[in-house]
């Protein structure tokens, strides 16, 4: 006689390996595009409508030229193109171990809870990188034009 499956044994490993895994395809396989498709040769990527309107790099601008420096081993390239996104894809790659390892281990899954607070740290210091990469100042924090 077959016992049903009590509520609260886990789910099997694959199954709870799933998402992380799904969402670890979502993000390199576009990584890998970048990785082949160099962004810094012109035509491959759209330009950016914030610096074709002002002038002005934005926060983001440098971003896939980052990723493709990261692909290929040139940290320092990564942060001279977009500081930001590297610091950001570390926090990622740090959230993403977690989730995986509680996955593999059938524990919680982490929480993550940004307040008010840290949300406005985190706006207040987007807006100082932006308007520094702009500046003579922070010359070495933008991307070179291409």
């Amino acid at each position: 006689m077959n016992a049903a499956p009590t509520a609260s044994a886990p789910p099997p490993v694959l199954r709870r390996l799933g998402p992380p895994l799904a969402a670890l395809a979502a993000v390199a396989i576009p990584a890998g595009y970048v990785a082949v498709v160099d962004p810094n040769a012109r035509g491959h990527y759209p330009d950016c409508p914030f610096l074709a309107a002002t002038g002005w790099w934005c926060p983001g601008c440098g971003g896939l030229r980052c990723v493709h420096s990261l692909a290929h081993g040139d940290f320092t390239g990564a942060l001279h193109d977009n500081a930001v996104a590297v610091l950001l894809f570390g926090v990622l790659a740090v959230l993403w171990l977690r989730w995986g390892w509680a996955a593999l281990t059938g524990g919680p899954s982490p929480r993550v809870s940004v307040g008010a607070r840290r949300w406005a740290l985190i706006l207040l210091l987007v807006l100082v990188f932006t308007v520094v990469r702009n500046l003579p100042v922070g010359a070495g924090l933008a991307p070179q034009p291409v």
